[in-house]
């Protein structure tokens, strides 16, 4: 089968059954396994990557904010033939939109199936390997890695059970402060915290500055959607040049930490996972085991400083 993937998690889904051999086509932002390098990008960012987040914003409007908008390149999708095309329909800045696509593939003689993966949940999120793995005729593959990947959930709970919970402010955007919703409350509270500013499955919106200021978290996250930890850290004045800045407890405790995003947590994709057991180790220090490289010790308490982990090559 000829797939083609217009969403980074539903590459890194086509790895986890491994059926990457058969990818003929990617998006621009498809950066694991580092297979997929060799293989055809047929989309493009519309927005100057150069831009600030402010300015990404302002370009993107009033939609969600992060990843970059994204041209898809028709010919040379059509070229590609194609017997199976991913995409989503929750997100029309995180990926091409459904519609885009379906617009796309209908004047394509050989009429590839069109898989739409819209998850909000964790759940959701794992369940996608099922609907993945029934169109590419592996089942048993996908029955077989939703059992692993809930078993690792499991063992997340049992390291975290009956420590204390600190309470937790994750924002995916920086200028505006968005607060991340959909499956990131729920690693949050796998991992031993209390979620704040945003519920379980849902379609978060900018929120005021106040709000985290009077929400006083015990601990800030930082995982801006579609940016890697540097990217994060050479803009963290937006967040320390703020009012309350440096009364947040999160701050005066050198619990703020600069995430990856794009690897563990923007993406519906398996290594949301990973992301949990990240911030077991994050929350709790429970995780030196999971593969999760060594946590730098800056003293966030000094502005445009924070402890961060490293970059998308985990599992």
């Amino acid at each position: 089968m000829r797939i083609v993937s217009l969403l980074p998690a539903a590459t890194d889904i086509v790895a986890e059954l491994g059926r990457l051999p058969e990818l003929v086509g990617r998006t621009h932002e498809c950066d694991w396994p580092a297979a997929v390098a060799s293989v055809p990008v047929v989309t493009a960012s519309e927005v100057d990557e150069k831009l600030s987040s402010r300015e990404i914003s302002a370009a993107v409007g009033a939609g969600h904010r992060g990843s970059s908008l994204y041209g898809l390149d028709a010919a040379l999708l059509a070229r590609l033939e194609p017997d199976l095309v991913l995409t989503q329909d929750l997100c029309e800045v995180c990926a091409v939109s459904y519609r885009r696509v379906t617009e796309a593939v209908r004047v394509l003689d050989a009429g590839p199936r069109v898989l739409s993966l819209e998850p909000r949940t964790l759940t959701e999120v794992l369940d996608c390997l099922r609907v993945v793995g029934d169109a590419l005729g592996v089942p048993d593959v996908a029955a077989d890695r939703i059992a692993a990947l809930h078993s690792r959930l499991d063992e997340v709970r049992r390291r975290v059970d009956g420590r204390p919970r600190p309470r937790v402010v994750a924002l995916e955007w920086l200028d505006p402060v968005w607060p991340a919703g959909h499956w990131v409350p729920e690693q949050i509270e796998l991992a031993g915290g209390v979620p704040l500013l945003a519920s379980a499955g849902e379609h978060t919106a900018a929120i005021d500055w106040d709000r985290v200021v009077a929400a006083r978290p015990d601990v800030l996250l930082l995982l801006p959607c579609g940016f890697p930890p540097d990217r994060t850290r050479a803009e963290l004045d937006v967040l320390t040049g703020r009012s309350g800045w440096a009364d947040l407890p999160a701050v005066r405790d050198g619990a703020v930490w600069v995430l990856d995003g794009p690897a563990y947590f923007n993406r519906p994709g398996p290594r949301v996972v990973r992301g949990a057991e990240v911030l077991a180790e994050v929350l709790h220090g429970v995780y030196p085991d999971a593969g999760v490289s060594p946590l730098r010790t800056e003293d966030c308490r000094r502005p445009g400083t924070a402890r961060s982990t490293t970059g998308p090559n985990a599992p």
